[in-house]
């Protein structure tokens, strides 16, 4: 039996739990803790961070952990980093388990930004009514934008600062094609703000604004830390553990 830290409360990260924890392997996933009422995993469960690499690092000693899953969301920089960090001051094997990026088609308007602060300086030439998600904790990049409308979905509620002219769809993927469509003819919008993600629960909403010619900003990924493997989907997380033996 080994004991696997899994990080994150992804749909990728809940899947490896639900497939190692019946094959004998103890299994504590990490969870960031920001969402009120989170889908648990199998196995152990802890909630809150770790008090950054060195934290990280402590735990995974104490806890004879034998190797870590990085299976955080892809915009989660800072937890991947500390991974790494920590990973490496102990000798623990990391992997990443990262689904693959939205695919771009044709018809799609895309229009990549490396930021949140460049989405947003680019908002306003693409129209007024805007719908965001790009989750809760980043709407404070376009708080400062006056004669915009904003139409935000997430899980819960954003905290201030907030746009001046504002209002949030509380939801939870998958989502499908022809409701995005509806909801973008309702609140009429202009033009979609959201991130590289990927995963099939929210890529309806870029067939949506392909069908409707409207053009989307797409906040680029940041890079996976240097060195550690990347694998895109389950079966390959498991293939790399097996390979540990």
């Amino acid at each position: 039996m080994r004991h696997v830290l899994v990080l994150g409360g992804t749909t990728e990260g809940r899947a490896l739990a639900a497939e190692l924890v019946p094959a004998g392997h103890r299994v504590t996933s990490s969870l960031a803790g920001r969402v009120a009422r989170p889908r648990l995993p199998a196995g152990e469960v802890r909630i809150g961070g770790f008090g950054g690499p060195a934290g990280l690092a402590d735990w995974l000693r104490a806890e004879d952990v034998d190797a870590v899953v990085d299976a955080t969301h892809p915009f989660a920089a800072g937890i991947s980093r500390n991974a790494a960090l920590a990973a490496a001051d102990t000798d623990v094997p990391l992997l990443v388990l990262r689904r693959p990026g939205f695919t771009r088609v044709e018809g799609d308007r895309w229009l990549p930004v490396p930021s949140l602060a460049a989405a947003a300086d680019l908002v306003p030439r693409h129209g007024e009514r805007v719908f965001l998600t790009t989750g809760r904790q980043s709407v404070a990049a376009f708080a400062h934008l006056d004669g915009l409308h904003f139409v935000a979905r997430s899980v819960d509620p954003p905290e201030p600062p907030l746009p001046p002219s504002f209002e949030v769809l509380l939801d939870r993927g998958p989502f499908t094609v022809e409701g995005e469509e509806a909801l973008l003819r309702r609140h009429r919008i202009d033009v979609v703000v959201t991130k590289d993600s990927g995963g099939a629960a929210t890529a309806a909403k870029l067939t949506a604004a392909r069908e409707l010619r409207l053009p989307v900003i797409i906040v680029e990924r940041p890079p996976v830390p240097e060195g550690v493997p990347v694998v895109p989907d389950v079966p390959g997380a498991l293939r790399w553990l097996e390979q540990l033996r």
